[in-house]
C-alpha cells in the first residue's frame, strides 16, 4: 500500500494454492506494496507484496518469529512447550546459537555428498513407479517418498516407521478445512515418536544428524532437551513438504511446455521456484515495535506475512533466490532442497523420457492452503 492509497474497508481472503495462485499475487502486488487480509482462520495479516519490501523485512530484526510477541491474533499450530523451541519461533540470541549447531549438517559441502545416495533413493523409486505402471500419481509416488526418505535418512529414521512421519505431517500440513483434533493428535503423535526416537539414539548412537545433536545436548549447556526435541520436530515435520512441492512443480511445468527430454534441472528449478514458489509466504512475523512498511503504520504484534510468491514473480533474474528466504531465517535446507529436485528430475528425464501428462490440458489439483503450493496429484503416463 502507498503512502496515497487507502486501505480496503473489507479485507479480501489470502491468496491460496491454485492454477491462479500467480495471477492473483501479481494483482496484489501492481495494486499495492501491503494489503490487509482475511486469514482462513478469519484472523486479519497484513500482506507485503512488493519485491523490495519483502527482501528488506526478511531481514528486519524488528518483525520477530517468537509468538510470545503477537497480540493473539495468530493461532497457528498449539504446539507442547517441549516443541516451541524451533527455529521458526525463535529470535537472535537463542536463534543464532541453535542455527550455528545444526548448520553445519546442512552446508553445500555436506549436502554435495548426498548426491549418489540420493540418486539412488530416486532411481529405487523409478523402479517402483514402472512396476506400478501407468498412469501413477507421481506426487505420492515420487515426489514425496523421495524428500521423505532423504530426511529420515539424515536424521536415521527407521524405515518401518516412515509412514507414520508421512501421516503425520501430511495432517498437520494439509488438511482442509483444518481438522483441529485431528492436528492437535498428530503433534501429540509425533512428539511422542520424536522423544523415542531421541532416547533410542542416546542409547545406540548412529551416523545420523540426530545421533550427533544428542551427543550435543549431553554436553550440557549448548542444547536444551526441548531444544533437541524442538529442533529434530521441526526438521522432520518441515523438512520435506516444500522440496516435494517444488519437485512437482517443475516436473508440472516442464510436461505443461512440453516433455522432460533434454531439460536443463537446475534452470527449470530456478524458474519454477521463481513463478511457482513451494512457500508462498515466509514464515508469520510480529513487530516488536509499531512501524511503517510501506506506508501502511503496522501495530505492534498483529501478524505480518511476507509474499514470497509475489516477490518472486515481481523481478528476474535473481528473484528466484527469495523462495528460500533472506537474512538471519534463510532456509537451513535450501542446498538440500535444489539437490533433491536436481537429482529428481535429472532421474526421471533419464529413466522416463517419454513421460507425460495423464490429461494434457485437464485442471490440476492444487493443495487448498496459503502455506504451501503445489500439486495435491499429478496423474503421468509414459
Amino acid at each position: 500500500m502507498s503512502q496515497d492509497q487507502p486501505m480496503r474497508a473489507e479485507p479480501a481472503p489470502i491468496p491460496r494454492s491454485g492454477a491462479r495462485l500467480g495471477q492473483e499475487y501479481d494483482q496484489l502486488r501492481k495494486t499495492g506494496d501491503v494489503h490487509q487480509v482475511l486469514l482462513p482462520d478469519t484472523s486479519l495479516a497484513w500482506l507485503v507484496t512488493s519485491p523490495e519490501l519483502v527482501s528488506r523485512a526478511l531481514a528486519d530484526p524488528r518483525l520477530a518469529l517468537n509468538r510470545k510477541h503477537s497480540r493473539g491474533g495468530w493461532s497457528g499450530f498449539a504446539l507442547p512447550p517441549a516443541l516451541d523451541a524451533n527455529l521458526l519461533n525463535l529470535d537472535a540470541p537463542d536463534h543464532t546459537r541453535l542455527r550455528r549447531l545444526v548448520g553445519p549438517a546442512f552446508s553445500p559441502q555436506r549436502v554435495a555428498a548426498l548426491r549418489p545416495r540420493i540418486e539412488r533413493t530416486a532411481e529405487e523409486l523409478v523402479d517402483t513407479v514402472v512396476a506400478t505402471g501407468s498412469p501413477v500419481d507421481l506426487v505420492t509416488g515420487y515426489c514425496t517418498p523421495l524428500s521423505v526418505q532423504v530426511i529420515a535418512d539424515l536424521l536415521g529414521v527407521p524405515e518401518a516407521r516412515r509412514t507414520d512421519l508421512r501421516a503425520w505431517t501430511d495432517t498437520m500440513l494439509t488438511s482442509y478445512p483444518p481438522d483441529r483434533d485431528a492436528i492437535r493428535q498428530a503433534v501429540v503423535e509425533l512428539h511422542g515418536y520424536v522423544v523415542n526416537l531421541i532416547e533410542a539414539k542416546r542409547q545406540r548412537p548412529g551416523d545420523d544428524l540426530l545421533s550427533a545433536l544428542v551427543a550435543t545436548e549431553q554436553e550440557g549447556d549448548r542444547l536444551t532437551r526441548d531444544e533437541l526435541t524442538s529442533l529434530a520436530f521441526l526438521i522432520l515435520f518441515a523438512g520435506y513438504e516444500n522440496t516435494a512441492n517444488l519437485i512437482a512443480s517443475t516436473v508440472l511445468r516442464l510436461l505443461g511446455h512440453g516433455s522432460l527430454r533434454g531439460a536443463r534441472a537446475s534452470e527449470a528449478i530456478e524458474e519454477t521456484l521463481r513463478l511457482e514458489p513451494p512457500a508462498p509466504a515466509a514464515i508469520r512475523r510480529f513487530p516488536i515495535e509499531e512501524m511503517t512498511i510501506g506506508g501502511a503504520t503496522i501495530p505492534a504484534g498483529d501478524t505480518v506475512l511476507l509474499s514470497i510468491a509475489a516477490a518472486t514473480r515481481g523481478t528476474d533474474g535473481n528473484s528466484a533466490r527469495l523462495a528460500f528466504g533472506n537474512g538471519p531465517h534463510f532456509c537451513l535446507g535450501a542446498a538440500l532442497a535444489r539437490v533433491e529436485a536436481e537429482e529428481a528430475i535429472t532421474v526421471l528425464a533419464r529413466r522416463l523420457p517419454s513421460l507425460a501428462l495423464a490429461a494434457p490440458g485437464a485442471p490440476v489439483r492444487w493443495r487448498p492452503t496459503f502455506r504451501t503450493h503445489g500439486p495435491a496429484e499429478l496423474l503421468v503416463t509414459w
